[in-house]
């Protein structure tokens, strides 16, 4: 049965350029249109998609109501168009928090040179989404549950040096945002470790999602500069383009920042950013692989074994997208699997 998907824009153009090169796919099936978000709620009641597209900037009603009321009243994955400036960014999280399970550019050139390739990505994210649409609904449902991501964060205080792991590397993509939300937030400020996270985001992005976790954590999580030192309590994230890796130097673990190089498909990659932990830390470092498309961090949690390093995976049920978890699990490499909801709390009685 093909995966039958709404589109939603104001541009009619955009609508049927997106049909278009859906329907080059014959899994693919155009269910409907809506010009606008409050048509665009009425069609998904009403034709039950198995994904929905939509921009974050549309008239009537914006994106993210929409996307609020969608997944009240027919939870369905919806993927949202964005523009990759800090404005779309700070709506496309706000989307992705109400429930939205992913975003691609607006821009098709941006999420590829060439048209085809473009096209073919677009095609490869509805069809995982459809895969996985009822593990999006299952997540969007918890991300619109009470938490401590919804908590005011609590005043900082001092942090302990690093305990029996001294480091945490967390990567995650399709799904992230969110589920990285609620693990951070079950931190505390005392927590004996710094972290690392690596997920998959453009440029525009990662700043404001570092700013966004920031407020909604008691750990200070920042947009990672080249040579910062890492520290307990501190949260590095890699920024969008770049390839994070870490190096000691003058006694202290330090980020390095360095251009992709050719051949590397994931800008920043969770396989690089690990591979420096196995040499740099080695057997102190915990990896988390959390939600996302690929395989990502396979190979570096294979490095990270050899060197007496723990793994962690999240688990089928909880993941928007399991395809990097699952890659760690089936590889035999995983210490623990566990839900989203027990991540943040195992981290918490872990690292102490």
């Amino acid at each position: 049965m093909a995966v039958r998907v709404l589109i939603v824009d104001d541009s009619g153009f955009f609508r049927r350029r997106i049909a278009e090169i859906l329907r080059a796919d014959p899994r693919l099936e155009v269910a409907g249109f809506a010009a606008n978000c409050a048509e665009a709620v009425e069609a998904a009641v009403r034709l039950r998609p198995d994904v929905v597209t939509m921009d974050v900037e549309m008239p009537v009603m914006d994106g993210i109501e929409a996307v609020r009321r969608i997944m009240a009243r027919a939870p369905t994955a919806i993927l949202m168009f964005s523009s990759l400036t800090h404005e779309g960014a700070e709506a496309t999280l706000a989307a992705l928090e109400a429930g939205a399970a992913d975003f691609l550019p607006k821009r098709l050139q941006d999420l590829a040179a060439d048209q085809a390739e473009a096209g073919r990505l677009l095609r490869e994210r509805v069809l995982a989404l459809a895969g996985g649409g009822r593990r999006a609904r299952a997540a969007a449902a918890a991300a619109r549950a009470p938490s401590v991501a919804t908590a005011p964060a609590p005043r900082r205080r001092p942090v302990p040096a690093a305990g029996r792991h001294g480091l945490v590397v967390i990567g995650s993509s399709t799904g992230g945002p969110v589920a990285l939300q609620r693990v951070l937030a079950a931190l505390p400020a005392a927590f004996a470790a710094p972290v690392v996270v690596v997920q998959h985001m453009p440029a525009s992005f990662t700043g404001p999602f570092a700013e966004r976790l920031d407020r909604l954590c008691a750990l200070e999580v920042r947009e990672a500069a080249d040579r910062e030192p890492l520290a307990p309590g501190r949260v590095a994230l890699a920024p969008g383009g770049r390839q994070l890796y870490l190096e000691r130097t003058d006694g202290a673990l330090r980020v390095r920042l360095r251009d992709p190089q050719p051949g590397e498909h994931y800008k920043p990659s969770v396989d690089v950013a690990l591979a420096s932990a196995a040499e740099t830390v080695g057997a102190g470092t915990l990896a988390v692989i959390m939600t996302g498309m690929g395989a990502d961090g396979r190979e570096g949690a294979r490095r990270l074994k050899a060197r007496g390093g723990t793994v962690w995976a999240q688990d089928e049920a909880s993941c928007v997208i399991y395809g990097m978890p699952r890659a760690v699990v089936e590889a035999g490499l995983a210490d623990r699997v566990l839900p989203l909801e027990e991540i943040g709390p195992a981290l918490a009685a872990d690292v102490r």
